[in-house]
């Protein structure tokens, strides 16, 4: 008995003593059902932040206007999602009307064109940023108002605010990585990532 429990101890402080596993997920490959709202690259620039497109199939189908506008409300209140009231608004018409019951000529989806602002060039940055976030896994150790395995965006942009040489200093720590400025564990080096990327990839951390 006492072997037996003396046996079973060494193989388990050898299991918790054993190099940490290292475990490669599939890229995500779901995408938006494409829309000529202006939700659509609203959705497409903020959502994929925190999770892939394949989310809303987890919500109740032909869901209305009111109901996706009340989900886009609480991802913003309750979780924090980087987006303002307008953007709440347009999103939630583009899904009601892209997942949902809604149409694109409802009056109440419509009315909301006046909403719509961010230029092409802007949106086509974006867009831009978000898969490079996607395609280096950034999300994986970063969230945009708290800690994962590094800081959080917002956590970042706050200890550069102000600094005139924010951007060029995020950009190379991007490319070069580093430890002990957030603590012991070692943020890898990004060496897929070109000077232009991470300097775009820099500017939106300064955005948040």
């Amino acid at each position: 008995m006492h072997r037996t429990i003396s046996i079973a101890l060494i193989c388990l402080a050898a299991s918790t003593s054993a190099a940490p596993m290292t475990i490669q997920l599939p890229p995500d490959e779901s995408t938006l059902r494409a829309s000529t709202l202006p939700g659509y690259a609203v959705a497409h620039q903020k959502c994929g932040i925190c999770h892939s497109a394949n989310y809303i199939s987890y919500q109740p189908p032909a869901m209305s206007q009111a109901a996706w506008t009340a989900e886009m409300t609480k991802m913003k209140e309750a979780y924090g999602a980087p987006i303002d009231d307008d953007e709440v608004k347009l999103i939630g018409a583009y899904l009601a009307v892209a997942y949902g019951s809604a149409k694109a000529t409802d009056p109440s989806v419509v009315a909301l064109a006046s909403l719509a602002t961010p230029t092409a060039p802007r949106a086509a940055a974006d867009t831009a940023v978000q898969a490079l976030l996607s395609a280096n896994a950034c999300l994986g150790c970063h969230a945009i108002d708290h800690k994962i395995v590094g800081p959080g965006f917002k956590d970042v942009a706050a200890k550069y605010k102000g600094e005139p040489n924010a951007k060029a200093t995020i950009a190379a720590r991007i490319r070069s990585g580093g430890s002990g400025l957030w603590g012991d564990v070692a943020m890898p080096p990004m060496a897929g990532i070109d000077a232009a990327q991470a300097d775009a990839l820099a500017a939106f951390v300064l955005s948040q």
